[in-house]
């Protein structure tokens, strides 16, 4: 089958570029007003009528580098048909062109499974130098926390979490362990039981293990929250319309995991995930009451919308007992990060500098952004209760996220390094290789990382 070339173009360097490609394909750009701008797209024909070649502009990369991701929008710009990167290696080096690879076929994707579009993307041939499996796993791994996000929270609440993790475990020949209903209490999960108790649907911790026991240890927690409607302190309307997106963190971490599995990476893997829904009924819980924590702090309840790190913090004080080797916990916990880096930076918290010098160096190597945040000891003490240990949230509103952080933190002790990331989860318009709706954050520079710190089996 023909495959049609993708030529690059800088718009600081399109004439000479295009000089290259031929007389008859810069008379026919320069008809077309193509001059390289960022996103720009010109079919050039050939004599037959067919497209004989395809320029598609990067913009000029005089003020910064040009991002490999800007060829995640070409599956939805062009026509169907198989295409390839003419000069992708001249533009970008073999890691960068990994990513734009990667990202032809993050920006490929469709959520369609309500209403099927019957569109069709264009295929890439691959280049000789790129890994086609490691693609495909990370584009598989990302694509799944997009689907679980998207689906709504009719479709994916707790029993469709757990049948998902259970399938995820199934094909990869790890095992789950389900802690249901009131056999939360019975195990010492107590806010999970909270959180969760008021809705039809029974909260529960997904546990699910994998890999050699001899193998460094790394626990994934993710809030699984399936949908939030803010509890007794109930939302406005207009801040329920995305709490199908509330799993998010839960989504990501399962990405993650498929992609740590896939790969077969030497690790001990843990996955945690408290899958509740915050309803409102008579037995709700309220604001004001105190519960117990698994770790036996006393956790005072400033706000029922507050929920995520309540059954977070139980999970981490689990996962904390056997003191892994590295612990991850994602959640898409706090507003006041959005309303500090929007919703495309999520932000990361560790105590732990050669975590954060290593997370911030794939961040960046992975086109997968990310920024760190202080874990500031002074806002500490905005936790402070006069009934009970602690109080999960800090009067005024100031600094949110970070103490929101903070919280968690006290629930992890023996963990070696830990890593807290409060991601959206969710792209509020269409950018290249990122479809508008559900999304991976951080999953692509996690698994780097690990891949880099474990190696493979």
């Amino acid at each position: 089958m023909t495959s049609t070339p993708i030529h690059f173009v800088t718009g600081n360097q399109a004439q000479e570029a295009l000089s290259q490609c031929g007389p008859m394909t810069k008379a026919w750009a320069k008809a077309n007003d193509f001059t390289g701008k960022k996103g720009q797209l010109c079919l050039v024909p050939g004599q037959d009528g067919t497209i004989k070649q395809v320029l598609f502009g990067l913009g000029d990369d005089q003020k910064a580098k040009i991002s490999p991701l800007q060829a995640g929008s070409l599956p939805t710009k062009l026509p169907v048909g198989h295409y390839h990167y003419d000069n992708a290696d001249k533009i970008w080096n073999k890691d960068d062109l990994f990513i734009a690879v990667l990202a032809w076929h993050l920006g490929a994707y469709q959520f369609d499974r309500y209403k099927k579009s019957g569109q069709q993307w264009s295929e890439l041939d691959w280049p000789d130098q790129i890994d086609r499996e490691e693609v495909l796993l990370q584009a598989k791994g990302s694509n799944l926390a997009r689907d679980l996000i998207n689906i709504p929270a009719n479709d994916m609440g707790p029993d469709e979490l757990e049948a998902i993790t259970k399938g995820l475990a199934d094909s990869h020949g790890a095992r789950l362990t389900v802690t249901k209903g009131d056999a939360l209490l019975e195990h010492n999960f107590p806010m999970i039981h909270a959180v969760g108790r008021a809705s039809t649907r029974a909260p529960r911790l997904l546990d699910m293990i994998w890999g050699e026991a001899s193998h460094p240890l790394v626990t994934l927690v993710g809030k699984g929250v399936c949908f939030d409607t803010g509890g007794l302190d109930l939302k406005p309307s207009s801040s329920m319309l995305l709490m199908k997106k509330d799993m998010g963190g839960a989504a990501n971490v399962l990405g993650l995991a498929s992609m740590i599995m896939s790969a077969n990476l030497a690790v001990r893997l843990r996955v945690l995930i408290p899958a509740v829904e915050n309803s409102v009924a008579g037995n709700a819980f309220r604001p004001g009451d105190v519960l117990q924590s698994h770790k036996g702090l006393t956790v005072e309840i400033g706000n029922t919308d507050a929920e995520g790190r309540l059954v977070l913090a139980d999970a981490l004080s689990l996962a904390d007992s056997e003191a892994p080797d590295l612990m991850v916990d994602m959640a898409t916990l706090t507003g006041a990060a959005r309303i500090a880096l929007g919703p495309d930076l999520p932000p990361f918290y560790s105590d732990d500098e050669t975590l954060v010098s290593a997370l911030n160096e794939t961040a960046k190597s992975q086109h997968d952004p990310l920024w760190n945040m202080p874990l500031w000891d002074g806002y500490d003490q905005n936790l402070a209760s006069d009934i009970a240990d602690v109080n999960h949230i800090s009067p005024g509103g100031f600094a949110g996220s970070i103490t929101a952080a903070l919280f968690l933190r006290r629930f992890v002790e023996q963990t070696k390094s830990w890593v807290h990331l409060d991601i959206f989860g969710w792209a509020p318009k269409a950018q290249p290789a990122r479809p508008k709706g559900g999304e991976a954050q951080g999953i692509r520079a996690l698994y780097a990382l690990i891949k880099q710190r474990y190696g493979t089996q």
